[in-house]
């Protein structure tokens, strides 16, 4: 579906998505209408959903963040997660398998703050149990992910 000039974009776009489209076209020796013609495409398609800043969370004040495993009741899965993906202090929220039905990244700036967003996904009606890891240290956030 995707090509080595796509996949260059995609690269390009990533690493500065505030370049014009006839710097990108200089880059890869293109013309700029041959850039415009593959990012409407790549966004058309979905794979390319917006553009925005990369936020260090820390700088912001953020200083606890974690990961949140989340045991939800049968049959009240996505209704639970939407809850949770609303409140004050989720960054992501994922469904996945295994023995918890959800993974959530959590960022508050203060430890008082932290434990009341985790206790507040327990006072939900069908959140059955949770597991909360504290992240140390960011070695390397989602945004850094580059695609072969």
């Amino acid at each position: 579906m995707l090509d080595k000039i796509d996949m260059e974009i995609l690269s390009i776009l990533k690493k500065n998505s505030r370049l014009s489209y006839r710097q990108i076209a200089k880059q890869l020796h293109l013309h700029p209408t041959t850039v415009i013609m593959r990012v409407s495409k790549l966004e058309r398609l979905g794979i390319i959903r917006g553009y925005g800043a990369y936020l260090d969370l820390s700088k912001l004040g953020y200083e606890f963040m974690g990961v949140v495993q989340v045991k939800i009741a049968k049959g009240k899965l996505v209704e639970t997660q939407e809850k949770i993906a609303k409140m004050q202090g989720v960054v992501a929220v994922y469904d996945v398998t295994g023995e918890y039905d959800s993974v959530v990244l959590i960022a508050a700036k203060t430890r008082e703050s932290f434990s009341r967003l985790i206790k507040s996904f327990l006072h939900l009606p069908f959140v059955e149990h949770t597991n909360t890891q504290v992240i140390l240290t960011v070695v390397k956030p989602s945004w850094a992910f580059e695609p072969v």
